[in-house]
C-alpha cells in the first residue's frame, strides 16, 4: 500500500472538511479550498481525521491514492496556516514595487513589467538598503502560489556566471567560472 496514501490527515481546529459527490471542500481560517475526487478513490471523516482509500492495487488506484492525499493535505494545511514564498532579486538596478494586486518589476529590460496577481495571492515587495529586493507571496493555495512564483522567476532566470535573476531565499544557484578559468 502507498505509504503516503495510507497515512491520515489530521484535522486542526477550526477546519471543516466536506466530502460530496466526489468532491472535497475545506474551509478554515484563511479561506476555502475545493479539490474533485477521482471516482474510484474514496474518501472517509473519522473521529478527526481523514482516510484516503483506493478499492484494489492496480497502477492507476495506487498513483491516484497517494495523489490525492497530498492534495487534500495541502489544502487542510493551506486553510489553516497558509502557505508562504520569498523571492529575492539579485542585480543592480532590479526593483520591485507592488500595489494592490499589481506587482511592478525593473529586471534590467527597456520596459517595466507588470504583473497583475490572482485574488488569492497576497503580495508585498520589500527593498532595504544594501540588501536585494524581496518579494513576498503569501496563499491558502499551495498549487497557485507555485505557479505565479514560476512565472515571476521565468522573466529573468538566474543565470550561472554572476547568479543574477530572480531566485528563491536560500536557493543556491550552481555557479560556473568564466572564460579566463578555462584557458590554459
Amino acid at each position: 500500500m502507498s505509504r503516503i496514501g495510507k497515512s491520515p490527515i489530521a484535522i486542526p481546529a477550526g477546519v471543516t472538511v466536506q466530502v460530496k459527490d466526489h468532491k472535497v471542500t475545506v474551509k478554515g481560517p484563511k479561506g476555502e479550498l475545493s479539490q474533485e475526487i477521482n471516482p474510484n478513490i474514496e474518501v472517509k471523516i473519522e473521529d478527526g481525521h481523514i482516510i484516503v482509500t483506493r478499492p484494489n492495487d492496480e497502477r492507476e488506484n495506487r498513483a491516484m491514492h497517494g495523489l490525492y492525499r497530498a492534495l487534500i493535505h495541502n489544502m487542510v494545511v493551506g486553510v489553516s496556516e497558509g502557505y508562504k514564498k520569498e523571492m529575492e532579486l539579485v542585480g543592480v538596478g532590479y526593483r520591485a514595487t507592488s500595489s494592490g494586486q499589481v506587482l511592478e518589476l525593473a529586471l534590467g529590460y527597456s520596459h517595466a513589467i507588470f504583473i497583475k496577481l490572482p485574488k488569492e495571492v497576497k503580495v508585498e515587495a520589500k527593498t532595504e538598503r544594501n540588501k536585494n529586493p524581496l518579494i513576498i507571496l503569501e496563499s491558502s493555495d499551495k498549487q497557485l502560489l507555485g505557479q505565479v512564483c514560476a512565472k515571476i522567476r521565468s522573466l529573468r532566470k538566474p543565470e550561472p556566471y554572476k547568479g543574477k535573476g530572480i531566485k528563491f531565499v536560500g536557493e543556491v544557484i550552481r555557479r560556473k567560472s568564466g572564460k579566463s578559468a578555462n584557458a590554459k
